[in-house]
């Protein structure tokens, strides 16, 4: 009996340390009290925090001392306001451009060169802008026989002619190696002439490589009116050694070898050709390049001299 008293006094004891705490997160509804005077005086919402030790007891803020926070930002504002737009002024000067209806419509012809440089030439075979339309056709896979890949032709208008095929062989660690070296001259027959060389398994694989290197190395002969040299020229290269020699018209080209091939291809019809040196093709065409590159115009001299061409043939 003693230790029931015991408990109930304590129990009772520690409901009266029980703390009141209004609390906006965890509340009941408010109610009303008619014997307690207490509770009477509570205008906010009760929580109840229950626990056996007083440390775990949560300590809230009151409602009159949490700050007030404005919720009006637009007192000043009207809102029947209607805002007016203002544009800025136009400066000085300022002319407005056309109206899109006020200009002239476009041609066909003005549309399909607008449409080819945007896109390139069209596949109907028309260009407006002077391009090649066979630049797909060229993209074109073509098998020729045996199923092997057939490359066609570049058309730039540069003509090809073969000097010499020869096989060469390459001694390597397990054995030899059989190549083909092909000379191939190029040449408009307008003043434009290259010489090339390429190395492939194949006679056809080396003529094609010579004559894309011949393409890169392009360079333009002086010639005259009567289609020859306007002077003498001697050129080297290696040990090969070459003389050129103007000649009158219906002359025709008297040279041998491979200088008679790069002066043909270069459209030169009037003129003489010596090899003075090694009869290697390859040297002696490079010979024949190097002594047309040293020839100058009679007008190119009296233009850098700064005399009339008459003075030359004092």
């Amino acid at each position: 009996m003693a230790m029931a008293m015991t408990t109930a006094s304590s129990t009772l004891s520690s409901l009266s340390s029980l703390s009141l705490h209004t609390s906006p997160r965890l509340s009941l509804h408010p109610f009303t009290a008619t014997n307690t005077s207490s509770l009477t005086k509570l205008k906010s919402p009760i929580s109840l925090f229950l626990s056996s030790s007083p440390s775990f007891i949560s300590t809230t803020c009151n409602a009159a001392e949490q700050p007030e926070i404005e919720t009006t930002f637009f007192d000043n504002d009207d809102p029947e306001y209607e805002a007016v737009f203002e544009p800025p002024e136009a400066p000085e000067g300022f002319v407005p451009p056309p109206s899109f209806d006020e200009e002239s419509l476009e041609t066909e012809d003005e549309i399909a060169a607008a449409y080819e440089e945007l896109y390139g030439p069209a596949y109907s075979g028309m260009t407006v802008l002077g391009n090649d339309i066979y630049v797909m056709d060229a993209k074109v896979k073509k098998l020729g026989a045996f199923g092997k890949l057939k490359k066609e032709k570049i058309r730039d208008g540069f003509e090809e002619r073969v000097v010499q095929v020869r096989r060469v062989t390459k001694v390597v660690k397990g054995g030899k190696q059989l190549h083909f070296r092909a000379i191939v001259v190029v040449g408009d027959k307008q003043g434009n002439v290259g010489v090339g060389v390429g190395k492939a398994k194949e006679v056809i694989g080396a003529v094609q490589k010579s004559a894309v290197n011949a393409r890169r190395n392009i360079i333009t002969v002086p010639m005259t009116k009567y289609l020859t040299f306007p002077h003498r020229s001697e050129g080297d290269y290696g040990a090969a050694k070459v003389m050129l020699r103007p000649a009158s018209p219906g002359t025709g080209v008297i040279a041998g070898g491979s200088v008679r091939i790069v002066l043909e291809m270069a459209g030169v019809e009037n003129a003489l050709g010596k090899q003075l040196g090694s009869k290697n093709a390859l040297n002696n065409a490079r010979a024949t390049v190097v002594a047309v590159q040293k020839m100058r115009q009679f007008r190119e001299v009296a233009l850098d001299r700064g005399i009339p061409m008459e003075e030359l043939w004092k």
